[in-house]
């Protein structure tokens, strides 16, 4: 972990899952981000007690109100990042938000598909769309003009089930509008690659891989991966991170998944 130095990190769907993992793993890293922004839609809510609790406990944590589905409250968690940054820029964000729908391919209807649509990929898009200005800034002051992690970069959690080339687990679960949410989100994150890369931004898309969380659970299968073993490891991803990987899909040890 040696190669990751984040200033500044933030962190969408932050209050459970593997977005709680991850602001967990950042707080123990043994260089810690000054600044850890960990966003969700209810701060305040039953399913938010845990951050809460860590935030009373490490002033560097600071919880930010976001709905990734919503672009206003998008637009005021992005200013109440820039008060709080005073003049820097954000290293790293982290697109983790996502919901998953489990029907079947013959019962996924239309409200469903533009639900899953909006949460796991457009959400994306205009997060990293109102990150951009602080994402430039970092990248603009970094020491280093490689494209890292530590510098600016947008990771966008995927999944294998979008990728187009897999038929991973489909006799198990179908999820057809998550699988098709995540092959977008995939395409999104090649865009992103693209059109950043000039910013000096690196842009990657990660599959976490099939972890024991409520979205990961499925009935009578249990997920070989806990959230600290997937967390740990894509921590250990993310600091080797550089320009060679912008633009992929890997996975949670770094391999690269086909589209």
């Amino acid at each position: 972990m040696a190669g990751l130095r984040v200033r500044s990190a933030l962190l969408t769907g932050a209050n459970r899952g593997i977005g709680l993992g991850l602001v967990k793993h950042f707080l123990q890293l043994p260089n810690p981000p000054e600044r850890i922004f960990a966003a969700c839609r209810d701060p305040k809510g039953e399913r938010a007690q845990e951050l809460q609790s860590l935030a009373s406990k490490h002033p560097s944590l600071v919880i930010i109100p976001l709905d990734v589905t919503d672009p206003a409250s998008i637009q005021a968690a992005a200013a109440r990042v820039t008060e709080h940054l005073k003049g820097s820029g954000l290293n790293l964000l982290i697109n983790n938000a996502g919901i998953v729908k489990w029907n079947s391919l013959d019962t996924t209807t239309r409200e469903e598909m533009s639900e899953v649509y909006a949460t796991n990929t457009i959400g994306p898009l205009l997060v990293s769309q109102a990150f951009l200005p602080l994402l430039k800034k970092a990248a603009q002051g970094s020491p280093s003009s490689e494209l890292s992690c530590s510098r600016a970069a947008i990771i966008n959690i995927s999944s294998i089930g979008g990728s187009i080339a897999s038929e991973s687990s489909w006799d198990m679960i179908q999820i057809v509008s998550y699988r098709c949410s995540k092959a977008a989100l995939n395409m999104l994150t090649k865009c992103q690659s693209l059109g950043y890369r000039q910013h000096g931004i690196l842009c990657a898309a990660l599959h976490p891989g099939w972890v024991q969380t409520d979205m990961g659970s499925v009935s009578g299968h249990t997920p070989p991966l806990t959230v600290d073993m997937s967390v740990q490891m894509m921590l250990e991803v993310f600091s080797k991170l550089s320009e060679k990987d912008s633009g992929t899909l890997l996975d949670w040890e770094g391999k690269v998944i086909p589209w």
